[in-house]
């Protein structure tokens, strides 16, 4: 070979290197795009009633209904305080008060001075739920009032009819979230950025619903649970997939992927079991 042929063979090369350096960029590029261009949310849809939260809000809703279903407690309890919390903290965890009161605190902005705990307990998500229906439940025929009507006599807020306009919200993910709607939650994420651990998972599950029976096996997590057990179940991993590194639910012969994000499809399962799948090789 000619010290030309030779000078072009090595010119041909290392730009076909380049090129190609450049495509796997380029791609690579594309796909970080693509994930940072996903809006992600959570959608839960009973009938013609169709509702929308943030992420970390689905969370502590499906904390929320999970005490709820823990407690044997009816839908509409869970109605209810979903609006409750939606209207006096926006379903967030919020460590301060306002003016009305400044020592509330928690999902429900309870108030210590009123006797609703500490402001330790009332920080904690699942003591904040507890305490809500504890009080909740001694009010005579609350199931059958207006939901803004059972909140007011919780709360006793300065803004008593403020509850109403979160009704449709709190119908709707109640409904999901009880597991009396099946594939009625979808969340649309982008990839995990971490791995899951099945778990810490496992020790959520129990402190949201009790001693339901599960297993792990490498990152798969197998929920004994069937009828609307089994859809609260999963429609919680769902609600939870952001933090908890989920990637997919099979339950009852459907299937939620997140990579796929086109919902609950059909999928062959064995029934009497929900199937969550955590995240091995995140990013």
């Amino acid at each position: 070979m000619t010290q030309r042929r030779k000078l072009r063979a090595a010119v041909v090369g290392a730009l076909s290197v380049a090129l190609l350096g450049g495509g796997i960029y380029t791609g690579f590029t594309l796909v970080q795009r693509s994930e940072r261009l996903i809006v992600e949310g959570c959608t839960a849809k009973v009938g013609s009633q169709q509702a929308d939260l943030a992420t970390d809000q689905a969370a502590n809703a499906a904390l929320i209904v999970a005490v709820s279903v823990r407690r044997g407690l009816p839908p509409r309890a869970a109605s209810i305080a979903l609006a409750t919390a939606m209207q006096e903290s926006k379903l967030r965890n919020i460590d301060h008060g306002d003016l009305a009161g400044p020592d509330s605190r928690g999902l429900f902005q309870q108030r210590p001075s009123q006797g609703w705990g500490t402001t330790a307990q009332v920080m904690d998500p699942l003591y904040a739920a507890n305490a809500f229906y504890d009080a909740l439940v001694e009010i005579p025929g609350y199931a059958a009032m207006d939901i803004t009507e059972a909140a007011q006599r919780v709360q006793r807020s300065a803004y008593p009819r403020a509850y109403a306009q979160h009704e449709t919200m709190g119908r709707s993910f109640a409904s999901a979230l009880s597991g009396q709607t099946p594939a009625g939650l979808d969340c649309t994420l982008r990839s995990p950025e971490r791995n899951g651990d099945p778990e810490a998972l496992r020790v959520q599950l129990e402190a949201a619903y009790g001693s339901v029976p599960s297993s792990a096996a490498g990152q798969t997590v197998e929920v004994e649970a069937t009828d609307d057990l089994a859809w609260s179940v999963a429609h919680w991993a769902v609600a939870n997939a952001k933090e908890l590194a989920v990637v997919q639910v099979d339950v009852d012969g459907m299937s939620w992927n997140r990579q796929a994000r086109n919902g609950w499809q059909d999928f062959p399962a064995a029934g009497g079991t929900v199937t969550i799948t955590l995240a091995a090789e995140a990013g």
